[in-house]
């Protein structure tokens, strides 16, 4: 496994780490022994950042993270725990409570990355008294670094404006060949600002695994049976470059998710993928996506075919 800096901070973390959305009824691992073979495996293969949410299963993915760490007997300075505090959470005084439960479902003393999951604009928090609660947090040793996750750029300048004594280190958001809006503005601003930028949904919530065809889109049973990416009329579009990883792969002796998320990594230095897992087997295909390097012929042969591709959110 590789390791890089996350952003300007001194955490150490995997080139690959493990996002745990699937710990929750949304995708439906709910049995905890299967996600704590899941977990036991990517720390196996050297996988070291874990990127779970307070909302993923109402605290279900937290409390899978945290009890598997600890029968797995993993230290906790081996391991670096990101974990997002909702919108709805950031009125001042429910930050301290909500980082308290967070706390006490993963069984630590600290969280290292806590990411505001989204801005409070249904609730209208002013953004100077949470992210002075915010900072006590890093004051007091219990957060060590402050990200944002699908936040605009206006928003994440007027975050960190008012801030006085940190800074956010990290910015989430959707990225993936057929999704790229993020690198008109989000990704070069966090290249520009020395930041982690973090992927979610990498490879389309599986779309571009090639594990799917428009034979089989319509059996998804957990959230993707919704998704635009998976409609009909926009898998169509999405295959040709499906095909495309599938040729690549077997030059390199790759998978189709290997081939993708190498491509992300040697898209920026910036960028730090969390794919989902649901087996052992997939957290292992997913950490041998680093350690090689597609040439640059294969890289740009995807980016063009990629770069061609349109899907349309308006399926209904």
């Amino acid at each position: 496994m590789e390791y890089v800096e996350l952003g300007w901070s001194d955490l150490k973390v995997s080139r690959i780490g493990l996002g745990t959305w699937q710990f929750s009824e949304a995708w439906g691992l709910t049995e905890y022994e299967k996600a704590k073979q899941v977990i036991s495996k990517a720390v196996e293969v050297g996988i070291n950042f874990f990127d779970t949410a307070m909302v993923y299963g109402r605290g279900m993915s937290e409390t899978f993270l945290g009890r598997a760490f600890k029968e797995l007997g993993v230290k906790r300075e081996d391991v670096v725990i990101a974990t997002k505090i909702p919108g709805e959470f950031l009125q001042p005084d429910d930050v301290f409570k909500a980082v308290d439960r967070s706390l006490k479902r993963l069984g630590v003393s600290y969280i290292d990355l806590l990411q505001i999951h989204h801005p409070p604009t249904h609730h209208n928090f002013p953004t100077s008294k949470y992210a002075r609660a915010l900072e006590r947090l890093v004051v007091q040793g219990v957060v060590r670094y402050l990200g944002v996750s699908n936040y605009p750029i206006a928003l994440v300048e007027d975050l960190r404006t008012s801030m006085s004594i940190t800074d956010i280190v990290s910015m989430q958001y959707r990225f993936n060949l057929v999704e790229r809006w993020a690198e008109e503005e989000l990704i070069p601003y966090a290249e520009a600002n020395d930041l982690a930028f973090i992927p979610w949904s990498p490879l389309a919530k599986g779309a571009l695994s090639g594990k799917y065809t428009l034979e089989n889109i319509g059996e998804l049973k957990d959230l993707r049976a919704n998704d635009p990416v998976f409609n009909e009329e926009n898998f169509k579009k999405i295959l040709p470059l499906v095909n495309l990883l599938r040729e690549i792969a077997s030059k390199y002796g790759k998978t189709p998710s290997q081939v993708v998320l190498n491509w992300l990594v040697n898209y920026s230095p910036a960028i730090i993928p969390i794919p989902g897992a649901k087996t052992p087997e997939q957290v292992e295909e997913n950490a041998g996506s680093v350690g090689w390097r597609l040439s640059y012929e294969d890289w740009r042969a995807i980016d063009e075919l990629s770069r061609s591709i349109r899907i349309t959110y308006v399926v209904w």
